[in-house]
């Protein structure tokens, strides 16, 4: 029995990181390791990212960088897209490395592990995780349109598809929520 390696890819063009593909399809690319032990599923957890997307003429949707807080949730409760989790806790059988704190990850995240369903999901319907969404959702009262821009590509009912996720995370170290 051979092993099989995931196959790496470029993002952002030929300065891009190069990213490694899981058997999932989540491709991802530390631009800085951590330092410290990996996150556990129960911990709390507190990132900053930006969110683009693979769709649109304008692809940044959202970013928590300078907007005075980050995201924050307690890993395994529900509350997350499995795109990030998995990104942030690793996944020994698709040789994704956990990220540790203070590290900076690019990840793309295909459908199946983002926002996956459009308008009729649970993911949509609620459109803040107080109301049962899954996050990260931008917040509503953002004044740069980033909720609307994440609803037109995530939870519009005339686009057959959903397009990948674009995330940059940073991982904070131990923070309560």
């Amino acid at each position: 029995r051979s092993v099989v390696f995931p196959e790496p890819s470029v993002a952002a063009g030929p300065n891009g990181l190069p990213l490694t593909t899981s058997s999932s399809g989540l491709k991802w690319a530390d631009a800085k390791v951590g330092t410290g032990q990996p996150v556990k599923i129960g911990s709390p957890v507190s990132i900053d990212y930006s969110m683009a997307s693979t769709a649109g003429r304008f692809p940044q949707i959202y970013t928590t960088k300078d907007k005075g807080a980050p995201y924050r949730w307690t890993l395994g409760d529900g509350t997350t897209i499995e795109g990030i989790e998995k990104a942030i806790l690793g996944d020994d059988t698709e040789n994704i490395p956990p990220m540790l704190p203070g590290g900076i990850r690019r990840v793309i995240v295909p459908a199946s592990l983002g926002y996956e369903g459009g308008s009729k999901s649970k993911k949509c319907i609620a459109t803040t995780v107080e109301e049962g969404g899954i996050g990260p959702i931008p917040p509503k009262e953002a004044g740069d349109g980033a909720f609307q821009r994440w609803v037109q590509f995530y939870c519009n009912p005339r686009i057959p598809y959903q397009p990948d996720l674009v995330l940059d995370i940073k991982l904070y170290g131990k923070r309560s929520l």
